[in-house]
């Protein structure tokens, strides 16, 4: 049983909504490379490993988090595919040299990062890499990506982001 600290902030992805983002994504994930920008509850990144991706990073500012992901790890026998960094999302964005076919983007609501992040994620993602993003509200895109697919749970909007492509909501 996965254990996360009870923090506001932290709000691990609804089973239904991660139900149908890998349903977006297709079921199985071989080969691809993952980027947990605001890792939190690492569910997404280790349910990305499980479906076998290659390469799952999963970025935590919180030392109490972050503590809590690389616990989750132990239990979850999580092998040398997975990556456990402490850093903030910006740093980390500017600094990596890594390339990623899929960034899940779930930051902290009500402060702006996703326009913050949209003029770098370019510097990370593969040619067609997909974003997938939650925020409080409809997002039109992400940078040079725009939201294909977009649902809502509760007070959460989701949304499956391509490079250049325009809306086609669900």
């Amino acid at each position: 049983m996965l254990r996360f600290p009870d923090l506001s902030a932290l709000r691990p992805t609804p089973d239904r909504v991660r139900e149908t983002l890998f349903n977006w994504l297709g079921q199985e994930l071989d080969g691809l490379a993952c980027l947990d920008l605001f890792a939190g509850s690492g569910v997404l990144g280790f349910e990305a490993m499980s479906r076998g991706a290659r390469r799952v990073v999963m970025v935590e500012h919180s030392p109490k988090v972050l503590a809590a992901l690389e616990a989750n790890a132990r239990v979850l026998a999580a092998d040398s595919r997975l990556e456990i960094v402490r850093a903030d999302a910006v740093r980390f964005l500017a600094s990596s040299g890594a390339r990623f076919d899929v960034l899940f983007l779930d930051p902290p609501y009500r402060a702006d990062w996703i326009a913050r992040l949209a003029p770098m994620v370019g510097g990370v993602m593969e040619a067609g890499g997909v974003i997938y993003a939650e925020a409080e509200k409809v997002l039109e895109g992400c940078g040079e990506w725009r939201t294909v697919r977009h649902g809502r749970a509760g007070r959460v909007f989701y949304h499956l982001m391509r490079r250049g492509e325009a809306d086609g909501a669900e």
